[in-house]
């Protein structure tokens, strides 16, 4: 029997577990990897003690960045029964984490399908421990793949553009093997990540993201619905499909998996993208956005242009986005802005023990550089696109239950020390609902996660 397409994830325990004892993959769990001296010898004799402090503290921010890289990437695959042994997690063709040669073909690869869902697993599902109350015992697909054996064989090290090219579906079964001779980019899979908490506007999201993409039938979506009894399920139609059949939710329904949690348990946006990004199946492109957010017409197919423009397999387009007001043409659904938003810097905001680093971005212009995305320093957690192995690669860490302001700047340097390059689009694709204007008063009573905060640690 195939699962639902809305499967709920309860605090109830079964039969089998009560009373049971479970341990927290916390620490003693971990598995351990040899890992590189991080800090080569050098001569000290004629450097100031300033110069050596910053360079000391340079070095330990490195480590501190390549311990919590390696660290978090296998914890959710690790055994969580007490009374079970803890095995090393294996790769395919090779141990993550030991030498191997240089990846040069497929079998370094999982294999790649289409169409996919959650729905056809029964079987794939293992139990997680919920990051907040260290009690919750929680059934998630299991990941697709650990990350992939970079050029010197480690999961880690960075990806041979051979290997980063064959990497991701196509909807007719063919693979790039070449990086000068592409498959069709119309074919080519899209995965999109939705993590929403309470918001009314999330199926409305869905809708648009499904019609008003020009090749819907390669678009795949995963929505993780924190929700209550009585709020509106992101994966049920506006109006019933009885009475308009028309509804891209009625005529893709397929092609969207939807997780729906109790909202007691939502512990931030981090902890729901990674339960999102757990459902990812092998795509071509991996995209994440907000629940608010509205597409313009054909987006499937500019975005990639704009990426394949980078020549760069390790692109990752991302921004701040711009609001939805004035922003889309009713009648033909295109953008009306010819400006490029754009994150530039990042400041420390706040006071006291909730100061926090924020990035920002510079008021909107015309791009000065034209044909082609542009890089910037920073990544955004409410827009992303980027290549199938970026989730693969980077995972979102289970164990910061209440971040909100440190999600951007954990991913986007991990990301960045995995070889992957940030970049700003050209065009913008889609365009945020914000809180100001006419919807102000919409978006101001839809509900945040922290009304549970009073519950958990973070």
């Amino acid at each position: 029997m195939k699962r639902p397409t809305t499967s709920v994830v309860s605090s109830k325990p079964t039969k089998s577990e009560v009373g049971e004892q479970r341990t927290t993959p916390n620490g003693k769990h971990r598995i351990k990897r040899k890992r590189k001296r991080a800090v080569a010898s050098r001569r000290y004799d004629n450097v100031s003690l300033l110069s050596s402090i910053v360079y000391l503290l340079a070095v330990t921010a490195s480590v501190l960045i390549v311990r919590h890289v390696r660290s978090v990437r296998h914890l959710p695959e690790i055994n969580i029964d007490g009374d079970k042994k803890v095995e090393k997690s294996k790769h395919k063709n090779g141990r993550i984490g030991g030498r191997k040669e240089r990846p040069d073909d497929d079998s370094t690869l999982p294999e790649f399908k289409w169409p996919v869902s959650i729905r056809d697993e029964d079987n794939n599902f293992e139990d997680v421990i919920h990051p907040g109350d260290g009690k919750t015992i929680m059934s998630l697909p299991k990941y697709w793949s650990l990350p992939i054996p970079g050029e010197d064989g480690t999961a880690g090290s960075l990806l041979s553009r051979d290997v980063a090219t064959r990497f991701g579906s196509y909807v007719d079964g063919v693979r790039d093997t070449d990086h000068k001779n592409k498959g069709d980019p119309n074919k080519r899979t899209i995965f999109v990540a939705v993590a929403s908490y309470r918001d009314w506007q999330c199926r409305y999201t869905v809708e648009s993201l499904l019609s008003t993409a020009r090749f819907p039938n390669r678009v795949r979506i995963v929505v993780v619905d924190q929700i209550v009894d009585g709020d509106d399920s992101c994966g049920i139609p506006v109006k019933p499909c009885e009475e308009d059949p028309h509804q891209a939710l009625c005529e893709y329904a397929d092609h969207v998996d939807v997780i729906e949690i109790q909202a007691e348990l939502a512990v931030g946006p981090v902890f729901a993208r990674y339960l999102g990004h757990r459902l990812y199946r092998g795509e071509y492109y991996s995209m994440q956005v907000d629940a608010h957010v509205t597409l313009v017409t054909d987006w499937d197919v500019d975005i990639i242009k704009q990426i394949e423009s980078t020549n760069n397999e390790m692109a990752v387009i991302s921004t701040y986005l711009t609001d939805i007001e004035g922003s889309i043409d009713p009648k033909t659904g295109m953008s009306k802005r010819n400006t490029r938003p754009i994150m530039c810097n990042t400041d420390f905001e706040g006071d006291g023990a909730s100061r926090h680093l924020r990035h920002n971005s510079q008021p909107e212009v015309r791009p000065s550089v034209y044909g082609s995305p542009q890089m910037q320093p920073y990544w955004a957690a409410g827009w992303s696109f980027a290549r199938g192995h970026f989730v693969v690669n980077v995972p979102y860490d289970l164990h910061l239950p209440m971040v909100f302001m440190g999600e951007e700047t954990s991913v986007g340097i991990r990301a960045f020390t995995f070889g992957y390059d940030h970049y700003a689009a050209e065009r913008s694709i889609c365009f945020h609902t914000y809180a100001n204007g006419k919807n102000a008063e919409k978006r101001n009573k839809v509900n945040h996660f922290w009304e549970h905060g009073d519950m958990y640690k973070g």
